[in-house]
C-alpha cells in the first residue's frame, strides 16, 4: 500500500495536531500510516516527537522513555520533550506512592532520573563553568530557584565561581524557565487533561483524581454591611 502523504506532508500534519493538543486525533493518524513508511519516517524528528507524546497521552512510559533516549533530537525540540521526561517520571512515582509529590520528592525524581543527553544540551552558558559547577547549581536551583545573598556566596565557595557569576547564572535560568514554561505550557497541558469522560483508567489518568478540586473564590465583602 502506497503511502497517501509525503514524508513532508506526514512530518507536517504530526506539528499541527501535536502543537493544538489534538491527541486523540494525532495518535489516530500515526496508526493510520502503514508499516512500510517507518524506514523513511523513522528519522524524521516531528514523527518521533509526535510518537513520544502519543506515548505520553496513552501512559506508556517505558515506549516514551525508549524514543526519547534513542534519538538526538535539535534543541528546539527539548524544552516540550525534557517536560514529557520529567512528567513521564513523576506520575510514575505518583502512582507508586499513592500520592502528589511535593517538591523535594520532584528533585529526587530528577536525581534519580536525569535528562538523557539526546535531549539535553548540557545548559552550557558563556561562562564556561565547569560540568561539576553546573550540577551543584543545577541541584540547587531545583531545590530553591531564588538563593539569598549568604546561600550564594556558599554557592560560590563551592563552585569557584564569583557571587557575581552565581547570581547571574541563576537568574538567567530562571529566564529560560520562564520562557520555557510559556511555550510548552500548553502542550503539555494537553496531553495531561483527559479527552474522554468514558477513558480507560491508566497511569497516567489515574494520577488526576490525586488532585484536589479548584476552590471557589470568596465572595467579595459588602462594603454596606
Amino acid at each position: 500500500m502506497a503511502m497517501v502523504f509525503s514524508a513532508e506532508q506526514v512530518a507536517c500534519v504530526c506539528e499541527v495536531l501535536l502543537q493544538s493538543g489534538r491527541m486523540e486525533s494525532l495518535t489516530g493518524f500515526l496508526r493510520t500510516l502503514p508499516p512500510s513508511s517507518s524506514s523513511c519516517l523513522g528519522g524524521l524528528e516531528s514523527v518521533l516527537k509526535a510518537r513520544a507524546a502519543v506515548a505520553f497521552h496513552l501512559g506508556r512510559f517505558s515506549d516514551l522513555y525508549a524514543l526519547l533516549e534513542g534519538f538526538p533530537f535539535s534543541n528546539r525540540s527539548h524544552p516540550l520533550l525534557q517536560q514529557l521526561w520529567l512528567r513521564a517520571h513523576y506520575l510514575e512515582a505518583e502512582c507508586q506512592r499513592g500520592r502528589p509529590l511535593g517538591a523535594v520528592g520532584k528533585y529526587r525524581v530528577r536525581r534519580k532520573f536525569p535528562l538523557p543527553r539526546t535531549i539535553w544540551d548540557g545548559e552550557e552558558t558563556s561562562y564556561c563553568f565547569k560540568e561539576k559547577s553546573r550540577s551543584v547549581l543545577r541541584e540547587w536551583y531545583y531545590h530553591k530557584p531564588y538563593p539569598s545573598p549568604r546561600e550564594k556566596r556558599a554557592l560560590a565557595a563551592a563552585t569557584g565561581l564569583t557571587p557575581t557569576q552565581v547570581s547571574n547564572w541563576f537568574k538567567n535560568r530562571r529566564q529560560r524557565d520562564r520562557a520555557t514554561h510559556r511555550t510548552t505550557g500548553k502542550v503539555v497541558d494537553h496531553l495531561l487533561a483527559p479527552t474522554e469522560p468514558q477513558e480507560q483508567h491508566t497511569p497516567l489518568t489515574m494520577t488526576f483524581h490525586l488532585q484536589a478540586p479548584p476552590v471557589p473564590p470568596s465572595p467579595a465583602p459588602n462594603p454596606h454591611l
